[in-house]
């Protein structure tokens, strides 16, 4: 019997250590922090239509991508740098992207579940910028924000690139992972198919004066 036991515990420390994290550089996360709402620069919309967030998480198995739609945002650009922003994603569209039919629509629902998002109670995340540094090089900058999922705040940094600032547009994106039990998303996956703490998000913004 013991022995059974120590091959079902090395089988599943296996199966752990096979689990890759997504592609992408992981954000420092820390504590969240108090937003000063910049006073002065050009206030613009982000365009819901033309901005996304994609996102991918692996399991032992493979993995899954997706995408969830932006509700509303803004951007404040001032001299030409962007100094703060806001946007919020409603979660009930969350949406995967690599399935179809009955397969899509269980692991769509398993993701907006408590297992998850836990979109009935917490149906919007939000990331409000605190912090905007330049980058080590042109076009570049290091991004501090606020991120809240399932109602846990916590303030993360990220580069990002940025196309375009000014008072009339704003072009930026940005790809990072986060740990994803640090907002209580903590479901582990089936023993014989773990599933990677990280998750991968892509943003492409655009933004214009309204």
């Amino acid at each position: 019997m013991k022995r059974v036991l120590v091959l079902a515990g090395m089988s599943t420390f296996l199966f752990a250590a096979c689990v890759s994290n997504p592609d992408g550089n992981k954000a420092e996360t820390t504590e969240a922090v108090e937003t000063a709402t910049a006073s002065e620069g050009a206030d613009l919309t982000v365009s819901p239509t033309t901005s996304s967030v994609t996102w991918t998480g692996k399991k032992v198995t493979g993995e899954h991508t997706g995408d969830v739609q932006i509700k509303d945002g803004s951007i404040k650009v001032k001299d030409g740098k962007i100094v703060g922003g806001k946007i919020v994603l409603d979660l009930n569209t969350i949406n995967v992207k690599d399935l179809e039919g009955e397969y899509k629509g269980k692991l769509e629902t398993h993701l907006k579940s408590g297992d998850f998002f836990d979109v009935a109670t917490h149906p919007e995340a939000v990331l409000e910028i605190t912090d905007v540094k330049d980058g080590a090089t042109p076009g570049t900058a290091v991004v501090s924000a606020n991120l809240t999922i399932r109602g846990i705040t916590k303030n993360i940094t990220f580069d990002a690139n940025v196309a375009e600032a000014s008072d009339s547009a704003v072009k930026a994106n940005a790809d990072f992972n986060i740990e994803r039990e640090d907002w209580n998303v903590s479901f582990a996956g089936k023993p014989d198919d773990l599933i990677s703490k990280q998750i991968n998000f892509k943003i492409n913004l655009e933004a214009a004066a309204i």
